[in-house]
């Protein structure tokens, strides 16, 4: 049975939870005394497990971020039908500056941010064996969360420049006084690298190689991969992936189907994101699925273009879909269980990410990209390759991670194209939300979304 981690003292959630008025959205609803808030090593470590349940709630690694993100990358393989019309306007490339879901990434990000910043203010509170871990925690939390703001609201990163195009704004001390002047303006795309990069390599000394359901040294190193590939820094990434795969002790689960829909973590979750039936939120289901699994009937429907990307009859990613009772469309099969966890980070990515970091370095650190293409392939009992190119991997990439909140950063990092739209176009960079704009006027609006 699931151990339930988000019980939290109600003063300390209503302390961080949502206003509608500072620019940040980090104003809390309701006088509490930072004294009293902040005023303990307990009260530290449980803010903390509030940043986890903060980053867990629908509006971002609860569903939407990731189905947002996906939405912004389909190109006829999948499509949105569904009648919200936040999401259309990603799917369709015409987003408003007042699209909901938009902002809502936005000041989620950073709810995250600000408590976490908190707990890194207020680290010595805690008692002095538990300091590392709680401090690492809260980076991880806070790199995560730089990390995907700035891949959708900030210019898409560009290798071997100076990236000084415009990111996010970067806050690194805790706000708890709000009288003061809370304005800040955008940091540069190479400025919150920068930061998710000395985040992330703290977690990694901070963290315990172990750390039950919470991130550990291993979930900050499977990420730090990750930002690398984005920035195409294949070396890098290839070696912190390849320090997960030979030392996590993380496996791929025995067949496709065990690494989704879990009630607790499976062997092959670096980090997910837990859910139960009383806390956490699984917004994919909402969409993804229809109404006997606990959604709405399929908003996101797989168009035939998708299953004709598979090369093999018998890969079972292929036929791993069904039919929805309400409008008869093909669904993802990969959200049916309405409180099963959201896998963040899993060992497949990782492999994937090492052997297109071994490809384009012409190198075989820790296995060769043919063995690690083949491994993934091999548990989807799909055909084994004998050769492996680049674009192998960049469509392994997209039968394996399909759904997952991968496809538009995938493809912006690579130059393809997306529809009739330039990798780099106004298009494919979410506005900064309008209410941010009025309430902080040292912001700058992306171009393409007016002033």
């Amino acid at each position: 049975m699931k151990k339930l981690k988000y019980i939290i003292p109600v003063f300390i959630l209503l302390i961080f939870t949502t206003s509608c008025e500072d620019s940040l959205d980090i104003e809390p609803i309701q006088e509490v005394s930072p004294e009293v808030a902040l005023g303990s090593g307990e009260n530290v470590e449980n803010i903390l497990i509030g940043t986890y349940a903060e980053a867990g709630e629908a509006q971002s690694y609860g569903g939407r971020l990731q189905m947002l993100t996906d939405l912004y990358g389909f190109d006829g393989e999948a499509s949105w039908i569904g009648t919200f019309q936040q999401p259309r306007q990603v799917f369709n490339k015409q987003i408003f500056v007042d699209n909901s879901y938009v902002r809502d990434i936005w000041l989620n990000g950073y709810e995250i941010i600000n408590q976490a910043n908190l707990v890194i203010d207020n680290i010595s509170l805690v008692d002095e064996d538990n300091q590392d871990n709680i401090l690492g925690q809260a980076y991880f939390l806070r790199a995560m969360a730089y990390f995907d703001l700035v891949r959708l609201f900030g210019a898409n990163y560009q290798p071997g420049q100076e990236n000084t195009q415009l990111g996010v704004p970067l806050t690194l001390e805790g706000i708890v006084d709000y009288s003061g002047d809370l304005t800040i303006p955008r940091s540069t795309v190479e400025e919150v690298y920068n930061q998710v990069l000395l985040d992330l390599g703290q977690a990694v000394q901070l963290m315990p190689a172990s750390n039950n359901f919470f991130a550990d040294s291993y979930s900050a190193q499977a990420l730090l991969a990750r930002v690398y590939l984005q920035q195409g820094k294949y070396p890098e990434a290839r070696d912190a992936a390849n320090e997960v795969i030979l030392n996590s002790g993380h496996e791929l689960t025995e067949t496709y189907a065990g690494a989704f829909n879990n009630d607790s973590d499976s062997d092959e979750d670096i980090f997910a994101f837990q859910v139960t039936t009383q806390d956490g939120a699984n917004d994919l289901i909402v969409h993804y699925a229809d109404q006997s699994n606990g959604g709405r009937g399929g908003d996101i429907i797989l168009n035939p273009e998708f299953i004709s990307m598979f090369d093999s009859e018998s890969d079972v990613r292929a036929s791993y879909v069904y039919e929805s009772e309400q409008n008869e469309e093909i669904l993802t099969g990969k959200y049916t269980n309405q409180f099963g966890n959201i896998p963040f980070i899993r060992l497949a990515e990782i492999y994937l990410i090492r052997a297109e970091g071994n490809l384009r370095e012409t190198t075989s650190i820790g296995a060769t990209p043919l063995e690690d293409i083949n491994t993934v392939r091999d548990r989807a009992n799909a055909d084994l390759l004998g050769s492996v190119s680049l674009e192998d991997i960049l469509l392994e990439r997209e039968l394996e991670l399909a759904f997952e909140g991968h496809l538009i950063h995938d493809l912006k990092r690579t130059g393809r194209e997306i529809g009739d739209f330039d990798p780099d176009a106004n298009e494919l960079v979410f506005p900064i939300p309008q209410r941010e704009m009025d309430a902080n006027d040292l912001l700058e609006q992306n171009p393409g979304y007016g002033s």
